[in-house]
C-alpha cells in the first residue's frame, strides 16, 4: 500500500548578515528613489518555481487564508506583460497605464510578467479600513551567478545560482505594494512596510549521498521588505518577537504549504459556498453580525454566547440568501434580479424584507434558545419555532418573536393521515389531526412551509419525511447527535446499509426496485462523493455513516440531495438541503414518495419504541 506523502518539516530561519552573502539581495531603482531591501526570514522550499508560481497566485487571490483580520480580496484589474515589458492587451486603457506606472521600478535580474491590483476588505469594517495593493509577479532574466559576478566587482560575493535556464518564464518573485494617499496610514492587518517581497531562489541539485536521486529541497524561500524611513536601520538579526517578523513567518509558512500542496496535487475535501456565493454571504453576514452582536452581552443562557449568536447569524444569513435564490419572485410579485452585493455595494440598504421567501413561512423544529427564529422574524420573515420547553431567552425577545415561539411536543407518527396527505374521512388515523396545531390553533405545517432542523437531534431523520408528508417546499437539516427514527443511531442498529428495516420486503416501494433519473445515483461511491463530507468522506466514523444514511433517506423521500458546509463556528456545520423533487418517470411521483414516508411511520408505530417527549413547564399540564 502506498504511504501518504507527508509535507516536509517547515524550518524557518531568521536572515542575518550571512544571508546577503549567500543570496544576492534585491536591488530596485525607481525614478524617485533607490530602495533598500531587508531580508527578514527564509526556509528550504521542497518544490520548483512551477509550484511557487501556483502558491503565490493562491496567496494573492485568498489573503484571508493567511490573516483572520481580512475578509477577502477583490481583483480590480489583472494585466499580463509581454517580453518587451508591454501589456499583453491589444489596447492600453487607463488601468493598464496606471499599472505600468506603478511597476516602473527597475528590478535587477527580473522583469514583470503580470500585475494585479486588488482591494483588501477587512473582516471588521468598523475597525479597519480597506486597502488597495499592487501584486506584481516577476520572472528572472539572468542567473544569480551572473548577478553575483556584477556584485563581486562591487565588493560583494554570491555563490548560489537561482536559474540555470535564462529562458525559464516561471514566476520566481512576488512584490506586494500598498497604495496609500498622503494622508492615509496602513491598516492594522498590513505590516508596516513600503513593499514586501516573496522570492524563490533555486538551489544547485546535488546527489543525496550515494543515491542517484536529488535532494528534496529544490530551493529557498525568502521574505524581504522595504522598510519605511522611520523603521529600524539595523535589522540583523530580526527580532523574532517583532510583529513584522511574526507576520513574515506566517506568510512564509503559507507559501511553503501552498507550494507543497501544488506539488502533491492537493485537493480540498470540503467545498464551501456551493449553494450561496461567498461574497454575497460575507457581505450580508457583516450587516447581520453588527445588527445582532449586542445579544452576546445580553445572553440569558448558560452556554457560550459568542458561539451561539454568531452561529445563528450565519445560519440566518445562509437561509435568507438561499431563499432569495430559490424562490425568485418578490413579495410584491416582481422578479428578483440577479444582484452582486460585493465590493462597494451598500449592504445596509439591501431590501431584505422584500426578498423572496417560502410561501408557507418557516418552521424551526427544536428551536432551542429561539435566536434563529428571532433573527428571521426581525428581518421580516414569517414562521414559527417549536420546542418541548421554553428557554430563559424566550421571555426577553420582542413580542413578535415571542408570538412565534411555542412549547410543543411534536409527534411525527401523528402525520401519517395529516388532512393534506390523506382523505379527511380516514378512520385509521393513529393521532388526531388536531395534533398539528398548538393551543392557539396555529397550523405549523402550512402548505409551502420550509422546515429547519438545526441540531434537532431526535427529529433530525424526520425532517425530510415530514417535508414530504406536509408538502413542504424544502428543508435545511444540520445534523449533530446521531438519532434514528426511534432510537440512537449506531452503525449496527439503524439500517446502516439501507432503509430496508423500515420497509417490508414485499412492499412495491422496496428501494432496491427503484432507479432514479440521475445516471450515477445507483453508484453508491459516486453518490457519497457528491455529499461533500470532508475528511470523513468514508465510512470510518459513525458521524460520517450517519450523514450518508440521512442523505440516502432524503433521496428516498424524493428530494434531490444538495449539501453545504456552512460558514458557522461549529464543528457540526454540514447541512443537507432539499428544494427540488426527483422525478422517476411517473405522473404520480408525489404520491409515491408520500407512500414511502407513510410506510416509515407505520414501521415506527409497529415497532412501538418511539415515545413522544412530554412538553415541560406549564405547557405539559394540559
Amino acid at each position: 500500500m502506498t504511504q501518504p506523502v507527508v509535507r516536509p518539516q517547515f524550518t524557518p530561519l531568521p536572515c542575518d548578515t550571512n544571508t546577503s552573502a549567500e543570496y544576492a539581495p534585491l536591488r530596485t531603482s525607481c525614478s524617485d528613489r533607490t530602495e533598500i531591501w531587508t531580508p527578514v526570514i527564509r526556509c528550504p522550499a521542497p518544490f520548483t518555481t512551477e509550484f511557487f508560481e501556483k502558491a503565490v497566485d493562491q496567496l494573492v487571490h485568498h489573503p484571508e487564508y493567511n490573516s483572520t483580520l481580512i475578509l477577502r480580496s477583490e481583483t480590480l484589474s489583472d494585466v499580463r506583460f509581454s517580453e518587451d515589458d508591454g501589456p499583453a492587451r491589444e489596447q492600453e486603457d487607463a488601468e493598464t497605464m496606471l499599472l505600468k506606472t506603478l511597476t516602473q521600478c527597475d528590478l535587477e535580474g527580473y522583469r514583470p510578467v503580470r500585475a494585479i491590483r486588488r482591494r483588501l476588505l477587512p473582516r471588521r469594517p468598523g475597525r479597519d479600513a480597506t486597502l488597495e495593493q499592487t501584486c506584481v509577479f516577476y520572472t528572472a532574466t539572468v542567473t544569480t551567478t551572473e548577478v553575483g559576478k556584477v556584485h563581486a566587482l562591487e565588493g560583494e560575493q554570491t555563490t548560489t545560482p537561482m536559474y540555470e535556464d535564462e529562458q525559464d518564464s516561471a514566476t520566481s518573485l512576488l512584490i506586494l505594494t500598498p497604495l496609500l494617499k498622503d494622508d492615509e496610514s496602513l491598516p492594522y492587518y498590513h505590516p508596516a512596510v513600503r513593499r514586501l517581497a516573496v522570492r524563490y531562489v533555486q538551489n544547485i541539485q546535488e546527489p543525496c549521498g550515494k543515491s542517484e536521486t536529488t535532494t528534496l529541497a529544490s530551493g529557498t524561500l525568502l521574505i524581504e521588505a522595504v522598510l519605511p524611513p522611520s523603521g529600524p536601520t539595523s535589522p540583523y538579526p530580526p527580532d523574532p518577537n517583532s510583529r513584522l517578523y511574526r507576520t513574515c513567518l506566517a506568510l512564509l509558512d503559507t507559501v511553503h504549504r501552498y507550494g507543497w500542496g501544488a506539488l502533491t496535487h492537493y485537493r480540498k475535501r470540503v467545498h464551501h459556498d456551493t449553494l450561496v456565493p461567498r461574497e454575497t454571504y460575507q457581505d450580508l453576514y457583516l450587516v447581520l453580525r453588527e445588527r445582532y452582536k449586542h445579544l452576546v452581552s445580553q445572553w440569558k443562557e448558560a452556554t457560550d454566547p459568542a458561539k451561539h449568536v454568531f452561529e445563528d447569524v450565519g445560519i440566518a444569513t445562509f437561509l435568507m440568501l438561499f431563499w432569495k435564490a430559490t424562490y425568485g419572485t418578490r413579495r410584491d410579485g416582481s422578479v428578483e434580479p440577479d444582484a452582486d452585493h460585493g465590493g462597494g455595494a451598500d449592504t445596509n440598504m439591501m431590501p431584505c424584507r422584500n426578498w423572496p421567501r417560502p410561501s408557507g413561512g418557516f418552521l424551526d423544529l427544536g428551536c432551542g434558545n429561539g435566536l434563529l427564529v428571532h433573527i428571521l422574524v426581525s428581518e421580516g420573515y414569517v414562521g414559527h419555532g417549536i420546542d418541548v420547553r421554553a428557554r430563559q431567552s424566550w421571555s426577553h425577545y420582542p413580542e413578535a418573536t415571542r408570538k412565534a415561539l411555542h412549547v410543543y411536543s411534536l409527534d411525527p407518527t401523528g402525520y401519517i393521515h395529516h388532512p393534506r396527505t390523506e382523505s379527511a374521512g380516514s378512520t385509521s388515523d393513529p393521532k388526531s389531526s388536531d395534533d398539528t396545531k398548538n393551543d392557539t390553533g396555529t397550523d405549523f405545517f402550512m402548505p409551502g412551509v420550509f422546515l429547519i432542523g438545526n441540531h434537532a437531534d431526535e427529529l433530525t431523520p424526520w425532517v425530510p419525511v415530514l417535508a414530504t408528508l406536509c408538502d413542504a417546499v424544502g428543508y435545511l437539516s444540520i445534523p449533530c447527535c446521531a438519532w434514528g427514527f426511534d432510537e440512537r443511531f449506531t452503525r449496527s442498529s439503524t439500517a446502516t446499509s439501507s432503509l430496508l428495516s423500515f420497509y417490508p420486503r414485499s412492499s412495491p416501494h422496496d428501494p432496491s426496485t427503484i432507479s432514479f433519473e440521475e445516471e450515477d445515483m445507483d453508484d453508491e461511491s459516486a453518490f457519497i462523493e457528491t455529499l461533500n463530507l470532508g475528511a470523513e468522506g468514508t465510512r470510518k466514523s459513525q458521524y460520517s455513516v450517519y450523514r450518508i444514511w440521512l442523505a440516502r433517506l432524503s433521496r428516498w423521500m424524493g428530494w434531490k440531495v444538495e449539501c453545504e458546509v456552512l460558514r458557522i463556528p461549529s464543528t457540526r456545520n454540514w447541512g443537507t438541503v432539499g428544494r427540488e423533487r426527483l422525478r422517476i418517470g411517473g405522473d404520480d411521483d408525489g404520491e409515491l414518495f408520500k407512500e414511502r414516508a407513510r410506510e416509515i411511520v407505520r414501521a415506527v408505530v409497529r415497532r412501538g419504541v418511539f415515545k413522544t417527549r412530554k412538553p415541560e413547564g406549564k405547557a405539559g399540564d394540559h
